[in-house]
């Protein structure tokens, strides 16, 4: 497996995003298949495992810390901070809290349950209005300086709070939602990272499953998905985007691989410091998506999907309008 640098920190030229494990995407996968899956893996080479406390909340930290504990010091483990989530009973309060002395406690909370003395990268998962960025970076700071976090880093945060939070404690990764369904983060988000030296964490690189090609207008969603409630996935929706899918395929046919391997080829191929976090609870994905590690676009590929993309126009928001407030901030 090749690796790549978010900052300072070296990680596989992939990572595996946790979340879909233990929710968000209907029923919670078996356990011991979980374990199973993490490990095999490290073994196919991955050494990124994304996680946060609010995935459960609390019960992906522990899934991941209880996977990973053999092989910890073989791993880069990253968590999030920033939710108002009570530390005893995970109740959901609503909103966001990244004061100061409850990202410590939620620290020490998530190195319990992943089995760690040490958090190689720390996200705020979502920008609190309510507290200035500046503290929060002086927060993990603090961390840091303790040996409790390695690295420190933002989730859907705009340029203004990067460099905020840049100047109080180096920022090694930025991630948000970025693929060839969403491409907002080209705007504005990637030339200040190329600036500042920060790498970039696409979450959902393969559009919450849709450029996989398995999902079209009548596929039906466990009543606990959270795609029920993205605009973008109304059955509408999917019938007009997947002619995306559709030119995607004929590029991935024509590459001998799949639409899901040339997404996340195509994410690889925009910038040496991105390190995309596709989800899975199957082997048979997992090698599929480490595969387009070594899948080359040529210039001549990347500029057919360019002329794709000019003619084409996502419909429907890729979140719900309350969550999408929250981004960008």
């Amino acid at each position: 497996m090749k690796t790549r640098k978010l900052g300072n920190l070296e990680v596989s030229a992939l990572g595996l995003g946790c979340m879909g494990m233990s929710s968000a995407y209907g029923p919670a996968a078996d356990k011991a298949e979980m374990i199973k899956l993490m490990r095999f893996a490290h073994d196919e080479g991955l050494t990124f495992f994304d996680t946060a406390e609010a995935y459960g909340p609390f019960v992906n930290e522990e899934l991941v810390g209880e996977a990973l504990a053999p092989i910890r010091d073989k791993v880069v483990i990253a968590t999030k901070f920033g939710f108002d989530i009570d530390l005893e009973t995970g109740e959901r309060r609503g909103g966001t809290n990244s004061r100061p002395e409850h990202i410590k406690a939620v620290a020490e909370a998530s190195l319990r349950r992943l089995k760690t003395d040490r958090i190689d990268l720390f996200y705020q998962h979502r920008v609190d209005p309510a507290v200035p960025i500046e503290d929060v970076a002086g927060a993990v700071k603090d961390l840091i300086a303790e040996g409790k976090v390695k690295h420190f880093g933002l989730s859907e945060a705009g340029v203004g709070t990067i460099r905020k939070a840049h100047a109080v404690q180096p920022v090694a990764a930025v991630q948000s939602e970025y693929s060839l369904f969403w491409r907002g983060p080209e705007t504005e988000l990637l030339p200040v990272l190329e600036e500042l030296g920060i790498g970039f964490v696409p979450f959902t690189p393969l559009g919450a499953g849709f450029l996989a090609g398995k999902i079209d207008e009548n596929t039906k969603f466990d009543a606990t998905d959270f795609r029920n409630a993205v605009p973008r996935f109304t059955p509408e929706a999917r019938k007009a985007n997947y002619a995306l899918v559709d030119a995607i395929t004929v590029i991935a046919e024509n590459k001998r691989s799949s639409p899901a391997q040339v997404a996340l080829a195509w994410l690889l191929a925009q910038k040496p410091w991105i390190v995309p976090i596709p989800g899975t609870t199957k082997e048979h994905r997992l090698k599929e998506n480490m595969g387009s590690v070594d899948l080359e676009l040529t210039l001549a590929d990347l500029e057919e999907i360019a002329s794709v993309l000019a003619k084409f126009e996502v419909v429907g928001e890729r979140l719900p309008e309350a969550v999408l407030k929250m981004t960008g901030l």
